[in-house]
């Protein structure tokens, strides 16, 4: 590995999602900071993207060179452990990289579970880029006519049916319970309507208790049969932090204190799906993961600063739902992340979810080119306002 200079001060920003490239630009405004990105992929994944890259009808993956500012130092590798004794970050390639500070943004990961038999052998996840791949040759390899089964009612599972029915698809969508639990039932009415009237066969409250290579099962015993089943039901997060010996939550998010700093080191900053604050994370998603990526570097230029770092100060303002590339819900919300009592459909929401999406890269652009020109939107300590709005309805 390149040797650093002894005067600078060496920051390890861990994957390169939306909160750590946020992060990784960020910490430009000090020229006396070596940032070095490590992710495991060379181009910058548009997650909320992946429905789309899946249907054909649009690309997810942009180049790094377009994304982070001059000075960054990608490396293309994974972290396999944090050694917060010798502060070095041990890569999976085995090399290691030495840090003043770590910014742990390693995103969240989609899985099958373990617990219904046959998701982990035929089902196909679609949260992660190779994920993403996989999907599309299967895809790509039946018969357009031929029935998809698609397993989790939530943002992701209702995108990724809507964007196959209206590329000709036959879609089964399993909701698992309710469908769009995030929103209220006006908007939920107005996704069943067009689910439907695009011929999604919507199963709201039904369960999967099992996968075939071939179908699908239901706890009533039901059985669906398609060629290809997808999976949306759910996220996890790297086990990074565990494996380092770091403390963590249930699910395995790094926890920190409300600085986001790590209850075990100051000298690791968590940012993102895979950091909760006082052990009360934000709901996954690329609107909390952005200004949580800018808050970890302003830590960190607090830390150097020698002046104390601010608090979470992140809300939510709603949750986007595209249908399609015409029509979509937007569900307005509070910052504390409960709906508003209304909504808005069709073009209109389309059109605001499309803006929201391009808004996320053009703000990660933005601050590579000028260092700190996101506004994290500063209030009273400890209180979690609405940090970001660009790109409110681009949640998943």
């Amino acid at each position: 590995m390149t040797e650093h200079s002894n005067t600078s001060t060496k920051v390890v920003v861990i994957g390169g999602g939306y909160a750590g490239t946020m992060a990784a630009n960020r910490l430009r405004g000090r020229e006396d900071v070596e940032v070095t990105l490590v992710n495991p992929r060379p181009r910058f994944v548009e997650r909320i993207r992946l429905h789309q890259f899946v249907a054909g009808t649009r690309d997810a993956a942009v180049g790094f060179d377009t994304m982070l500012g001059a000075g960054v130092r990608l490396v293309v590798d994974s972290a396999a452990r944090i050694d917060i004794d010798s502060r070095t970050v041990e890569l999976a390639s085995g090399g290691r990289l030495d840090y003043d500070y770590v910014i742990y943004a390693v995103g969240s990961t989609a899985a099958t579970p373990v617990s219904v038999p046959g998701a982990a052998e035929f089902a196909y996840p679609i949260g992660e880029w190779e994920q993403a791949e996989r999907l599309r040759a299967a895809l790509d390899a039946v018969p357009v006519d031929a029935r998809i089964t698609v397993v989790g009612g939530g943002p992701t599972g209702i995108e990724t049916a809507s964007e196959l029915a209206e590329q000709g698809r036959a879609v089964t969508l399993v909701g698992g319970g309710r469908l769009a639990p995030t929103v209220l039932e006006p908007a939920r009415r107005s996704i069943r309507k067009w689910l439907t009237r695009h011929g999604v066969e919507v199963l709201e409250t039904a369960r999967v208790a099992e996968v075939r290579a071939d179908a699908v099962v239901l706890n009533d015993g039901t059985v669906l049969a398609g060629s290809v089943t997808i999976w949306t039901a759910g996220f996890g997060v790297p086990e990074l932090a565990a494996n380092s010996g770091l403390r963590t939550d249930g699910l395995g998010r790094l926890y920190t204190d409300e600085t986001l700093t790590s209850r075990d080191s100051d000298r690791v900053i968590a940012a993102g799906d895979a950091a909760a604050p006082s052990g009360q994370p934000l709901r996954m998603s690329c609107q909390a993961a952005i200004p949580l990526g800018a808050q970890a570097a302003d830590t960190v230029l607090a830390h150097l600063a020698g002046k104390r770092p601010g608090e979470v100060n992140v809300g939510f303002a709603g949750t986007g739902i595209s249908l399609g590339r015409r029509s979509g819900a937007v569900q307005p919300s509070r910052r504390d992340d409960t709906a508003r009592n209304f909504h808005l459909g069709g073009r209109v929401a389309a059109l605001l979810k499309e803006t929201a999406c391009r808004a996320t890269i053009a703000g990660i652009r933005k601050e590579a080119r000028k260092p700190g020109a996101l506004s994290t939107g500063k209030g009273s300590s400890g209180h979690r306002k609405p940090a970001l709005t660009a790109d409110a309805v681009a949640n998943q």
